[in-house]
Order: C-alpha cells, then structure tokens, then sequence
C-alpha cells in the first residue's frame, strides 16, 4: 500500500489554502446563525453534558421542536473555537479550512489502496477543488461533514488492516475501526455508512469475491455444508462483528432520539407530503439531480427546499428519462464491477460504494428528510465521484494518442474547478449576499425571498425587507412564515394595522385541529409564534388585553409544551395587574425547562412585583448559577442587595454591578449604581469617578448630575457642584431639588440673593404649592432685609402648610426682629450693610435638599424589550437626612434664643 509523501500534503494543503483563503473573511450566515450565534452550548457557562442531551442545534432531544441531529463532537470543536476567540468567525473558517486539507490528505491515502499512484493523486486534487464542496467548507456548520469525513475515512483505513499476512483476523484494527465508526456518527449521522463501505470493501476487493463466484459459494454451502470455506468463515465473522456493531450504534441512536422523527413541513419538502407516485417520481428525480450537480457544479444554490424543483407529477413528465438514465448508467457500472475480479471493477465498486451508501440517509428514499437537495450532503459522495473521474483518465492516457489530451482536459477541470471554487466562497460572504447569489439561480423558492428580507432586516433596512416579504407570499402565497414577516416588518415600521391584518393572514393558514390527531406533529413549531406575534401586537392597546391572553392561551392548547407561549403570557398578566398567575405561568415554563435564566430571571421580577425580595434574589441566583453574565440578572439582583440597605450585601452588589460593566460598558446605569454604592459607603473619590462616567455616556442623565451636586456639596465641594448644577438644570429646567440646592449654595457660599431668589421663583412658578420653595424664598427676603415682605411670604407658607412647625416658628422670629427694630426707630425693610441675625439659620434652617433616587420598575425580559432600574434611596442615606433635620432644629431654637435678646 503506498503512502503518501509529503510532497504530496503540501501539493493538497497548498490547493485547498489557495481555493479557501477568501472564506477567512466570510461570516456567520444561513444555519451558522442557529447553531453558532444563538447555540448555548458553546459557552463555557453551559455545562458540558448538555453537549449530549442537545441537539446540533442545542434543542433538548427530548422536545419536539428538535431537530434530532446529534452531533455533540461538532458542537464540542464550536466550543472549542468560542473558548479561543468566542464569536470570532474568522478562527472557525480556518479549522474548517484545515479540516478539508485533513480530509484530503486522509482521502489520497484511501484512493491508494485501489488506484495507482498517478490517479490517486488526480483525484485527491479533483476532491480539493470541487466546487460542490463551498457549503461544507465556507459554511461554518459544515464542519460536521469535514469531521465525520475525517473519521470515516479513518475508519476505513483502520479496517483495510484487519486481514494479517497469512490472511488471519487481526482484531485490535477492527476495534478501533468500530471506535472511529462511533465517533464518525457522533459528528454526524452519515457516518455510521462506513460500515457497508468496508463490507464492500472486505467482500469484493479484499477477497476477491463476485457476484457470480458468491452465488457458486452459496449453493455449494446448501449442498454441502461440510464443504465452508475458511476464507468465506473468515469473512463472515468479521462482517458479522461489524454488523452488530452498527446495529447497537443504531439502537442507541434510536433512544437518542427517544424513537421520534423530527416535525418537517411541506415548505420543507413538498414531495415528502406529496400522494404517490408524486412522491416516488420526484424522489427518484432527485437522484440524477444531485449527480448534475457533481458533474456540472455551474449553478449552486444555498436552498432548494419549496418551489426549486417542482413535483414530478406525472409519468409523462419529461423528466422521467433524466432518472431512466440514471439508473440504466449506475447498474451498468454495477453490473460491470459485480460480475469481473479484475482491478478495474474493483476500483469501480469502490467509487460506487463511497457515491451510494453515504448518500443513502440523504435521498429522501426510506424515510423524508428536511431538505429536497442539500449540496454539502454530497461532501462524501462526491470522492467516489472523483474515483471515478480519476479512473476514466486512467484508462484514457493509457492510450498513446489520447494521453496529452487527457492531461490538457484534467489540467482545465482543476483550473476552472478551482476559480469556480474561490468565486463561490465570496457568496458566503454575508447572508445577503449569499441569498441574492441564489436568487440568481432559482427565483421559484420563497424561502429565499424571505432570508433575503431578514438581511435586509437585521441591517434595519425595512422598507426593501418589506418588498422581499411581500414577493415571497406572491410566490408561495401558503407559505405561513412569510406572512409572518410581513407582519413583523409592517410593526417596525409603526403600520400596526397592515401589521396584524398579515397576522390573521398567516394564522388562517394554520392547519385546523382535527379531534382525536395530536395538533403538533402537523405544524412546525415556529409557526406558532403567529399566536404570539399577533398577541405581542395588540396588547399595546390596552383595551385589547383580555383578546391577546386568549391567543396565548390558544397556542398553549395547541401546544402544552410551547414554552414561549408561557413566557409571554407571564408577561401580560404582569401588565395586566396579576401577579400570582404570572407566577403560575412561569413556574409552568420551568417544569419544560429549568436551565433557562431568562425565565428564573422574570420569576424573580414578579417576586419584586408581589413584594417578595428574599424570594427574587433567590431566583435571581439561580438564573446567576445557569449564566454568570446575565447583566440582567446582575444588574437587578444587585440593585436589590443595594436596597436593602444591608452593609454586608454591598460589596457582592458592588462586584456585579462590576461585572455588568464589563458586559455593557456603554450602559451609563451601571456606572451610575457604583457610585452610589461608594456614596453610601462614603468613598467619595470613587463615587465622583463612577458619576463623572456615568454622565460622560448619557448626556444630561438626570439622576447622576443631582447626586453629583449632592456629593460635592456634601463633601464641603459647594462651588464645584454649580457648574454640575447648570448642566443638570439646562436639560431639566424643571428639577425642582436641583433648583433648591442651587438655590442653597448660591446663597450661602456665593452671597448671592438674586441668583438664589430666581432659583426659588422658578419652582414657584411651576409648581404653586411648593412649601420647600415658598419657603427659601422668604428666606431670602429677610436675607435682603425686607421684614415686611418676609412676614406676608412666610404667612402665605403657613397657610399652605398649617401643620409645619419650622415655619411657624421662623414666622415668629421675624416678626420679633420686626418688633425690636420697630421699637428701635430702625426701617424695616432695605436696611443696606445692617447685621443679618438671621444668618446663622438662613441655611439650615430651610429644609434642605434630599438625595432622592428614583427606579423606574424593573421590566420583564422580552424580544426588542430591556430591563434596567437606575436609581434608589438606601437605608443609611434615609438615616442622614433625618440626623441633619434634627441638627437644623436644634440650630432654630439657638437662633430663636439669639433673636429674643436682640
């Protein structure tokens, strides 16, 4: 057996690198979006045996939405890759890039073993070069067909060693061939056909056998069983040990699945719910199909579910001769190959084996699939493709005449396979332009209309999304998911009533229920999000919230495992005012599905809402323990430790609110949180740099301008707060608090009764009643000497607020000033540069400004919502205030005893 020089693994690494490099570039597109981007099992939160609870999608096997694709080796290479770069596509395009030269370099290694030197390598270059090949290298998902591939090729190999030189059984390979054919089916299910590879393998070429040399075998058994070959005992025992193994692999993979077959739709495979023979027509169409495909790779297409190809309706449909000559070619290759022993059949059995048997699970002929052709399905038939290519040229240049010509025509098909490659990886660029590329070949799929809509979409394009929508309904006017989409485009453009009217288009479209038939298994999962998608429209208005719980209690029905339906739901009763069933629904969701921490997350916001801290932080944590980096939960659960007022609990709260700056660096709330915790903590310095960041990312933010003030007017920073002031009255001219602290520092730091008495007017003429307000400003009157003034002010006070004593008694003092310098002959009002008594009370006598931190309450967790709470007043910032009013008290009875010996 030849091996394979170095020389030539640098020849294919150096091709598949010059064919593939351009995908470096590419993104996340088509499938990478589900099974990359929004796959939790990728990241290192997720514990590593969901890995093999999941599905390639991460779906629970056990729900019925799952896709029953089990591949937990593949998904195990993405969390490896997310480990090293996390979302990072380029690093996943280079590991499939390797992972094909692998596949290459291990499929020269098989041609080996029934092709000469020369043709071999032909058709290890034929293999890097294919254009068919794009979607399992440039597509990042892929990579289940490049490691199944590397596994089954393996596997293979690992078998051709079995047979020891005096023809004996040598066991260890066939072990570890059963070992690699474990792994092959863990990367994806394909991979478990490498058994009838290595059966062909071991019948026809290992020991030589034909068809015609069997069935003497087997009729010389029946007449004589005496008469049993050891080489046929030989060959029999092995083939039994791999027949048992597969089976048991099957079994097992059986269970994974818990015996279900995954929910495809008509949209996905319309033969597959077609009557016959539509059915057998178009399944067996699809065969030469997919050779087309590998003999001519011209146009290629990312989907061909939907309309691509239509139903072969007919046995007059034209068509039928494509398949006809179909399968008169492949039995004759057959045929050719099982009746001769020569080295040529041998070569020919093999290339149909490795064309036939991996293409099997995939051809829609023993059970549907959901997909009418997959173009990276064909990744392992395509090497007996190039088996067979590399064998014709063989045969040819063995021709004196025709050899350079053979050469010339090998030389072109590399060269134009190999540019049609490198075109082609551009496609996969992005999804747009991956979807406009198959629009150009095939304008029958509205599946495609539709993705080209979503990248429009998530660019936030929706006026062109709209007109892609609107084309996929006209070309598939059943189809319920693009109606759906239209709806969704019509509500980010604000026309809630087109919006719901494709709503009720698409939930007519909704199969009826039929009593006595489960309601599921007749409609894909997604389609239910009608129900929720209408139901999320119209409870808006809120006159229309009873009509919007009654849709979601409808998809419940229709689907009592239908989790979204319960978060949702959970959502409204929380707007509608009842919180004990928002419980209910969410605690309904977690007996589906407790690893969810969004939905831990809103139980514990409806413990907020029902009074319950104790029981929201617990809740919090536990959505914490699922996912250490929910910023929601961080967020929220420390701004409840904040308010607790529980020193013990402040620095946890101050870690997560760390934590959560890390995940949202530009939220100015978190910022703005860390500085109130170190406010009540009194680390000054740190709580100005919280603020002054929280206030460099949101402009004009309110609450962290006033605490600003607040700190620097507490720490004895009076004018530094001014210009913090400003700032914070020029975007909230109407903030009363600001106003009066202003007012405050201008008059007792800057002498400046003007710009204070303007301060305390401005309240008053928004605000009237304003006792605070009213006050100040008679204190500044008897600040500026105008007793008079003074007296009516304060008496107009104490009118709107008969009941506060400070008031009462700061009117008794001026009206004992006025006495005394009435008596004395003094004027009572404009007294320039006389003594001001009154001083020392001036400013804490009037009520003082509070440090009041309001919180929006929190929000559930929703699509297009976020939730944040901002801002609140601790325990110990309570406890302040009262001990500075008792302290002003304390200085009014000093002042009233100063005034009564004046």
């Amino acid at each position: 057996m030849a091996v394979v020089s170095w020389k030539e693994v640098l020849l294919l690494s150096a091709l598949v690198v010059g064919c593939y490099w351009n995908t470096l570039w590419c993104g996340f597109v088509f499938d990478d979006v589900s099974a990359i981007l929004d796959n939790k099992d990728l990241r290192p939160a997720t514990p590593l045996r969901n890995l093999f609870q999941n599905d390639f999608w991460g779906t629970p096997m056990a729900e019925e939405r799952s896709h029953k694709s089990y591949r937990p080796l593949t998904v195990l290479t993405f969390r490896l890759n997310y480990l090293l770069s996390e979302l990072s596509a380029p690093s996943y395009h280079l590991l499939n890039v390797v992972l094909h030269a692998v596949v290459c370099v291990l499929f020269l290694r098989v041609c080996r073993t029934f092709l000469d030197r020369t043709s071999s390598l032909v058709a290890a270059l034929l293999f890097a070069v294919h254009p068919i090949h794009t979607e399992a290298v440039a597509g990042v998902v892929g990579r289940a067909e490049l490691l199944s591939s590397i596994f089954l090729l393996a596997a293979f190999l690992a078998y051709t060693r079995s047979t020891g030189r005096d023809n004996s059984i040598v066991w260890t390979p066939i072990g570890v061939t059963v070992v690699l054919v474990s792994a092959a089916t863990l990367c994806k299910e394909q991979g478990i056909t490498v058994v009838g590879i290595c059966c062909v393998h071991e019948v026809f070429v290992a020991q030589g056998f034909t068809l015609p040399m069997l069935g003497d075998t087997f009729l010389q058994v029946l007449r004589d069983k005496a008469c049993f070959p050891y080489t046929v005992l030989q060959t029999l025992l092995k083939l039994m040990v791999l027949v048992i193994s597969t089976l048991l692999l099957v079994i097992v993979r059986v269970q994974v699945i818990q015996s279900q077959l995954p929910v495809f739709t008509r949209f996905d495979n319309p033969a597959a719910v077609s009557p016959a023979p539509t059915k057998q027509l178009t399944f067996n169409y699809l065969l030469p199909v997919n050779a087309w495909l590998l003999l001519n790779p011209s146009e290629l297409c990312c989907d061909w579910t939907m309309g691509t190809i239509p139903l072969v309706e007919s046995f007059l449909d034209a068509r039928n001769l494509a398949t006809l000559a179909f399968y008169g070619l492949l039995g004759l290759l057959a045929y050719h190959s099982l009746r001769y022993s020569h080295s040529s059949a041998k070569t020919v059995i093999m290339a149909l084996s490795l064309i036939v048997l991996p293409f099997v699970p995939a051809s829609n002929l023993f059970f549907p699939v959901g997909f009418v052709v997959a173009e990276r399905v064909l990744y392992v038939p395509s090497m007996g493709f190039c088996v067979l290519v590399a064998h014709g040229f063989r045969v040819v240049s063995r021709k004196g005449q025709l050899k350079k010509m053979s050469w010339m025509v090998i030389g072109v098909l590399l060269a134009t396979h190999a540019v049609k490659t490198f075109n082609r990886n551009l496609d996969w660029e992005s999804e747009y332009t991956l979807f406009t590329s198959a629009l150009k070949v095939n304008k029958n799929n509205a599946k495609l209309w539709n993705n080209v809509g979503h990248a429009l979409e998530n660019q936030n394009n929706y006026e062109r999304a709209l007109r892609y929508f609107l084309q996929a309904t006209r070309v598939q006017p059943d189809d319920i998911g693009a109606h759906m989409n239209v709806g969704r485009t019509y509500k980010n453009l604000n026309m809630s009533k087109e919006a719901e009217e494709a709503y009720m288009i698409a939930k007519s479209l909704m199969p009826q229920v039929i009593p006595g038939r489960k309601y599921a298994t007749r409609v894909a999962p997604n389609h239910l999000n009608v129900y929720i998608n209408l139901a999320n429209l119209i409870r808006t208005n809120e006159s229309r919230l009873e009509e919007a719980d009654q849709l979601y209690r409808q998809a419940i029905s229709m689907r009592p495992d239908f989790k979204q339906a319960y978060i949702s739901r959970g959502e409204l009763l929380l707007k509608m005012n009842k919180p004990s069933e928002a419980r209910d629904a969410y605690l309904r969701a977690l007996e589906l599905d407790r690893t969810n921490p969004d939905l831990w997350y809103n139980l514990a916001i409806v413990n907020i809402e029902m009074k319950e801290p104790t029981e929201a932080l617990k809740n919090f944590e536990h959505a914490l323990e699922l996912n250490p980096r929910h910023k929601l939960a961080l967020f929220n659960s420390a701004l409840l430790m904040q308010e607790s007022g529980e020193p013990k609990l402040r620095p946890e709260a101050n870690r997560r609110f760390l934590v959560y700056v890390e995940e949202e660096p530009e939220d100015a709330n978190g910022y703005f949180n860390l500085g109130m915790l170190a406010m009540d903590a009194s680390e000054n310095a740190a709580a100005e740099r919280w603020m002054r960041r929280a206030i460099s990312l949101q402009t004009g933010f309110r609450s962290a301008l006033f605490n600003l003030a607040l700190l620097y007017s507490q720490s004895a920073r009076e004018l530094d707060a001014l210009p913090v002031l400003d700032e914070l009255l020029r975007y909230h001219p109407e903030h009363v608090k600001g106003l009066i602290l202003k007012g405050d520092i201008l008059m007792n730091h800057r002498k400046d009764t003007q710009g204070a008495k303007a301060c305390f007017q401005r309240i008053l003429a928004m605000d009237p009643g304003n006792v605070q307000g009213k006050h100040n400003l008679c204190v500044v009157y008897f600040e500026e000497r105008d007793l008079p003034r003074a007296e009516r002010c304060l008496e107009e006070t104490l009118a709107m607020a008969p009941h506060e004593e400070y008031v009462r008694r700061h009117l008794s003092i001026v009206r004992g000033k006025m006495a005394a310098m009435s008596a004395a002959g003094q004027p009572l009002s404009a007294a320039e540069g006389a003594a001001a008594p009154f001083q020392e009370e001036k400013g804490e006598g009037r009520k003082g400004s509070k440090n009041a931190r309001k919180s929006p309450a929190p929000r559930l967790k929703g699509v297009g919502q976020s939730e944040q709470r901002t801002e609140g007043k601790s325990a110990e910032e309570i406890k302040d205030i009262e001990t500075k009013r008792a302290a002003a008290l304390q200085r009014l009875e000093e002042i009233e005893r100063i005034l009564s010996g004046d």
